[in-house]
């Protein structure tokens, strides 16, 4: 905290003596992360301190800025600043920046490349919304099968500052069809004489241009790679993709996950950046959707409203009933929905998911229906607080319980499993639409019971 106070009260100080040769020694010092910092913390400064960077460190500043910032940076820059970050910008770091902003913006943007980053970009935006194409970057390093260790060197040596990562080198055909990734470890502990041929072994794992970024982002954590080749449907190797951008692309279908299971539309930038207005069109649709949903508790309760005014005492544990179908719905939707992001499940694990949640909701609607007969029934008799007839509604609640806790947990547990079945996102069976769709059920649960069980006595 003290350093970032020293750093903050000197660049104020630098930019009040108006020292752009001392400024710039001084951010070319700090790391990229604290530069980043200080644009966060000194937003009216953000213009400056970007010109005031090499073009290299520009654009590895700009690259780990939140959206909000890079679109106030590209509005603020003179064209031939914003030229040079964009040219600057690896393409698929560029791509990604141009598919968030409107199109008329892109247009005038892409007019500020140079033509063969131009012809990059435009290939890439070609790709559809979500696939790997939008992440790959033709930044690499192949070498062919012919060449020796020393050729592979000297190309690295000669090529490799502008490859997105030399961790990895590819082994292509003339034709540039992928024939095998190799280490760069594999090169630099081999004898220099040796071929590329002598050292594959064909097992590779690559990626189509057109798989879903989720694809990907599931490969990575499989094979624990930093880079993995992309191609089309005829093994041509077209790019890469990096574990930096699926760890964005993970944090992206975190937030948006987070976001709709909490009952709203993913908002796809930071909170406070969101106008007002389009906060209010993202929440308002699901909320009228719940509204209608509680419309069914008050047409379940209307339909038993002869056994209501019968026994009053009834209607005094419906927010007891409901809600902890509610709950029980809730936390199994929460854990299904983690587990099918993260790949601990797969829809052919159905079976075995909905065997765990009956033991499951069995196990939890006792222990709540054994609470409630004990609450309901047992203290009611004792104090008289519900009639002559408290053990029977204690029995009804507590049976009531058991079975709605039960199908809380199954529809909470099902229903993510069938979105993700009809191809729907899973996160959109949220905890409020559970939570309204077993207040219904609830409420129809709880009046059977009560009538099979009071007819004649209360009711």
């Amino acid at each position: 905290m003290v350093d970032d106070l020293m750093i903050k009260a000197k660049f104020e100080e630098l930019l009040d003596r108006d020292d752009r040769a001392a400024l710039h020694d001084f951010l070319d010092e700090l790391n990229i992360s604290t530069v980043a910092e200080l644009i966060g913390e000194m937003p009216e400064s953000q213009e400056r301190i970007i010109s005031t960077l090499s073009v290299h460190r520009a654009a590895s500043t700009f690259k780990i800025l939140d959206f909000s910032t890079q679109k106030d940076l590209i509005h603020d820059l003179p064209p031939y600043k914003t030229a040079e970050l964009l040219n600057e910008l690896p393409a698929d770091d560029r791509t990604s920046l141009l598919e968030e902003l409107p199109s008329e913006v892109v247009k005038e943007l892409i007019r500020l490349l140079h033509p063969e980053e131009r012809r990059i970009t435009l290939e890439l935006l070609g790709y559809k919304e979500g696939s790997v194409g939008r992440l790959m970057t033709p930044d690499y390093i192949a070498v062919f099968l012919d060449w020796t260790v020393q050729e592979v060197l000297d190309h690295i040596r000669t090529f490799g500052k502008d490859s997105e990562t030399i961790d990895v080198v590819y082994v292509i055909d003339d034709n540039g069809k992928l024939i095998d990734d190799i280490r760069i470890r594999e090169f630099l502990l081999t004898d220099l004489n040796v071929k590329v041929s002598d050292l594959i072994d064909g097992r590779f794992i690559a990626l189509n241009v057109n798989d879903d970024q989720n694809i990907a982002n599931d490969v990575f954590k499989m094979n624990n790679r930093v880079a993995l080749p992309v191609v089309d449907d005829k093994n041509i190797l077209l790019g890469i993709i990096t574990i930096d951008d699926i760890l964005w692309v993970a944090s992206e279908e975190f937030s948006e996950d987070m976001q709709r299971i909490g009952g709203t539309e993913a908002l796809n930038e930071p909170y406070l950046d969101v106008p007002l207005f389009k906060l209010f069109k993202k929440r308002v649709g699901w909320l009228i959707v719940l509204f209608f949903g509680e419309m069914l508790t008050a047409t379940a309760m209307g339909y038993f409203e002869y056994e209501i005014s019968q026994a009053v005492v009834l209607a005094l544990f419906v927010p007891l009933i409901i809600s902890s179908g509610g709950n029980s719905g809730s936390q199994a939707a929460t854990l299904i929905i983690q587990a099918l992001a993260v790949g601990d499940i797969t829809i052919k694990d159905w079976w075995r998911v909905m065997r765990r949640e009956i033991k499951s909701g069995l196990m939890l609607g006792t222990v709540l229906g054994v609470v409630g007969f004990l609450r309901v029934g047992l203290w009611g008799a004792y104090t008289g607080g519900y009639g002559e007839h408290a053990i029977l509604l204690g029995i009804a609640v507590g049976i009531t319980l058991l079975c709605v806790v039960l199908w809380g947990t199954l529809s909470g547990s099902m229903l993510p499993l069938l979105l993700k079945k009809l191809g729907a996102d899973p996160a959109v069976s949220s905890a409020p639409f559970i939570a309204t769709l077993v207040d219904v059920t609830g409420l129809i649960i709880y009046f059977s019971v009560a009538f099979s069980l009071l007819s004649g006595h209360m009711l």
